[in-house]
């Protein structure tokens, strides 16, 4: 397997200490951060870093397969650095996004008819997402209580 610096000096991307940073963030959390948040945790250790230089990164990482892009709508756009299909579940309040583990890729495409999809449009399919929506356990307690 190849290490995420020779993947990207194969695509001829230059490797820098940012470039990994926001890779490592990413790798570490479970939080699916966008590109402010990243920023934001990264700003102390590297004062010179510019949002700009985390939204160049987050966008190399995409097309290189590193990470996926999650839209959420109004939510924004955040980064999940598990690339394998999975299933996401998104409060709409508090923005909190979590994995949902339980449903196995081969669920995955069963639940969202990639074959009959194909079939029916012609498509190659290369990915797929599912997102549902509501209210984390926080959030619902707290509307309950108002």
């Amino acid at each position: 397997m190849q290490t995420i610096e020779e993947l990207l000096r194969e695509k001829k991307i230059k490797v820098t200490p940012q470039r990994m940073a926001v890779y490592a963030v990413l790798q570490r959390t479970k939080d699916h951060p966008n590109v402010e948040m990243i920023y934001r945790e990264l700003k102390p250790n590297y004062p010179a870093i510019s949002l700009a230089t985390v939204y160049k990164t987050v966008d190399i990482l995409k097309k290189v397969g590193l990470i996926q892009e999650l839209s959420f709508g109004e939510g924004g756009l955040r980064y999940d650095s598990v690339t394998l299909p999975h299933a996401h579940i998104f409060c709409r309040n508090c923005g909190k996004v979590v994995d949902i583990e339980s449903i196995s890729p081969e669920r995955l495409r069963e639940l969202l008819l990639m074959e009959s999809v194909a079939e029916e449009t012609g498509f190659h399919i290369s990915s797929m997402q599912l997102y549902f929506y509501g209210l984390c356990l926080y959030c619902n307690n707290k509307q309950s209580e108002s």
